[in-house]
């Protein structure tokens, strides 16, 4: 009799010759590759649209003297070897550094003491109170800056008022250095003051209110519970602060601007206050140097750099402590 008849050998499946997993697993790990990519894709072109290319193009604009309406020649590294010895360069990196000094520490450093008090201070409508806080914040610019130059005003400034209350005769701010310094400080930090301390309070409402009781038990009063739980609990968002508030403040524009109302470019009869950004606007819209007004912003930009060098230092630092 005839044996078992002995069965077929199997089939290849269909599309194995396009791979052990065929065309659709492929097509599908392939998306899942590519797919974060195109999800981050509008950020990139967008900052390289809107970031790189200006930045690349005023490193190339700062090699010409380019003038808009006229001739562009290339002069290499000239426009740097002027910047650096033009004294009125020098005068508006002092009067930036003056002006962000004089409104960055005692900011942050107010803004750190009324956030540890709001902390431990039950306050009733304590929401409208935070909320109120943002007001300066969302207030205009110009707005602000209007009001406060007409409280610091010379003949009929509040200040002034108040000042001759007490026997002292009236300043004249805009014609002073300090003076002048003292009053955009103070528009600068009245706006971002309210701002600041809400990013201290919610840092602080995020620290454990049993660490606190702890230091307590121990023996810590309130001075040595600032310094070694809140102080070290809000050094990243410190860090975030200083270098946010630096940048801002070397690029400082807008006060300066309105508040020298007679001479809104050079912020007084003698540069008083004239700001590195003041300087450049000056040089690019009101002289058509854009070539020398390039170099400032280069340099400008190098000083940010220099900045977010020391952020990314500090925070290394932090981190290696943990």
């Amino acid at each position: 009799m005839p044996g078992p008849r002995p069965s077929a050998p199997p089939t290849a499946p269909k599309g194995a010759a396009a791979g052990a997993d065929g065309p659709g697993p492929v097509r599908h790990r392939l998306a899942e590759r590519i797919a974060p990519y195109s999800y981050i894709a509008p950020f990139f072109l967008l900052f390289a649209v809107f970031g790189l290319f200006p930045l690349l193009f005023t490193f190339y604009i700062a090699l010409f003297d380019w003038n808009p309406i006229g001739d562009r020649t290339f002069i290499g590294f000239d426009n740097f070897t002027r910047l650096w010895d033009d004294g009125r360069f020098w005068n508006a990196t002092r009067n930036t550094l003056s002006i962000w000094f004089l409104s960055t520490v005692p900011q942050l450093l107010a803004a750190l003491l009324l956030a540890h008090l709001l902390n431990h201070v039950r306050l009733r409508f304590a929401g409208f109170f935070r909320m109120t806080m943002l007001v300066p914040y969302i207030t205009s610019v110009a707005a602000t800056t209007i009001v406060f130059a007409q409280m610091f005003d010379r003949d009929y400034g509040l200040l002034n008022w108040l000042l001759g209350l007490v026997g002292v005769g009236p300043i004249n701010f805009l014609q002073s250095t300090g003076a002048s310094h003292v009053m955009i400080a103070t528009m600068v930090a009245w706006r971002w003051f309210g701002y600041t301390t809400l990013l201290y309070l919610a840092s602080l409402q995020a620290i454990p209110r049993e660490t606190y009781e702890a230091a307590a038990v121990d023996g810590a009063g309130g001075l040595k519970q600032f310094w070694h739980i809140t102080i070290p609990s809000l050094r990243p968002i410190i860090i975030f602060t200083v270098v946010t508030s630096t940048i801002g403040g070397l690029q400082i524009f807008t006060e300066p601007l309105l508040a020298g109302r007679a001479t809104p470019l050079t912020c007084g009869p003698t540069r008083e206050c004239q700001t590195l950004t003041l300087f450049l606007y000056e040089q690019g819209f009101g002289g058509y140097e854009f070539g020398y007004a390039a170099a400032i912003g280069v340099a400008l930009f190098a000083m940010i750099v220099v900045i977010a060098l020391i952020n990314y230092l500090l925070s290394t630092r932090i981190r290696s402590e943990r």
